[in-house]
């Protein structure tokens, strides 16, 4: 996934007036005719749902748009540029090179105009009056503008499932939906995160993303780093897994709530639905027992499951979406 791109945006320049005279046989004195010139295209960024990734600015970084046309003779105007139009995925913040966020574009079809088009310069016709009947000059174009920016998509997504590496999230999201995430029995194997549509039987629908593992200090980049905390930011609800088959599932429960808090942006505040993984292991019974106990004491309740073989899946899912629907 290519979720964090810069770009070189150019708008296109305003087209010169033009400084003209006609040469009309019964026109005994003739008169100015230059053309105003064309105004330049804009560089504008849309969100389209046509998009997911932010792929297509993989090998192109440079986008210019169209120059105005000069004046012509004859009060001729000269052609307008076309503007430049880039699809973004819906959930992409454009900011500039400093990190000040100029738009937002969370929902399909918004869109900001990051580059002005130049405007065209008027023509000797335009300064034509009483007393100066044959102006000799024109205005030029003014000129384009451009910047450097950053795309940055955040995954629009209800529910987030963050976690320790191996805590079974790939695992979950491939069972509870369609999606196809890598799983394999070491650390670190979803390396981007992942999206799912959620289906229940009565209906309702919900859209989870598998968010790459976490370990202690990734808010400050460790690891994975904070590169993938950011797609959290848009969810309605977090599914904290934790493997209940590690030494101490409490410390590590505490460990990525400390990620979460340190990274920001209200992910600590936001709604927290505990789910207890691998609970057909033989040596988690007293841990599981132990652990929803301390969870306890902070009226948190756990959702033990075992992704893996699919026990425990629609108390979870039906009380994910209960919370989605209010």
């Amino acid at each position: 996934m290519i979720d964090y791109v810069d770009i070189f945006v150019f708008s296109g320049k305003g087209g010169n007036g033009a400084v003209a005279f006609r040469r009309e046989k019964y026109v005994p004195r003739g008169g100015p005719s230059g053309g105003n010139g064309g105004d330049g295209g804009s560089v504008i960024i849309r969100s389209d749902i046509s998009a997911n990734t932010l792929i297509n600015f993989r090998y192109q970084h440079h986008f210019r748009a169209e120059p105005g046309g000069n004046g012509q003779k004859s009060q001729r105007t000269g052609s307008d540029g076309e503007n430049l139009i880039i699809i973004v995925p819906p959930g992409t913040v454009v900011k500039t090179k400093e990190g000040i966020i100029i738009a937002d574009l969370e929902k399909p079809g918004q869109e900001i105009v990051v580059a002005k088009g130049g405007k065209g310069g008027f023509g000797n016709d335009h300064f034509s009056t009483a007393t100066m009947q044959t102006p000799r000059f024109a205005e030029k174009g003014t000129p384009s503008e451009e910047a450097q920016l950053v795309l940055e998509l955040k995954l629009i997504a209800d529910a987030g499932l963050v976690g320790y590496p191996n805590s079974g999230k790939s695992t979950l999201l491939s069972v509870i939906s369609r999606s196809k995430p890598k799983i394999a029995p070491y650390p670190f194997t979803t390396l981007e995160p992942c999206l799912g549509l959620v289906l229940l039987d009565d209906g309702y629908s919900f859209t989870a993303a598998d968010i790459p593992g976490l370990i202690e200090g990734a808010h400050k980049g460790k690891g994975l780093g904070d590169r993938f905390l950011r797609h959290i930011e848009r969810t309605r609800v977090i599914l904290h897994m934790v493997d209940i088959s590690e030494a101490d599932p409490v410390e590590r429960y505490w460990k990525i709530r400390e990620e979460l808090s340190g990274y920001g942006c209200g992910l600590a505040e936001k709604t927290e639905i505990i789910v207890a993984n691998k609970i057909d292991l033989p040596e988690t019974k007293e841990k599981l027992a132990v652990f929803q106990k301390e969870m306890g004491k902070l009226g948190k309740p756990v959702f033990p499951i075992s992704a893996m073989l699919r026990n425990g899946l629609k108390p979870l899912l039906y009380a994910t979406a209960d919370i989605l629907r209010k």
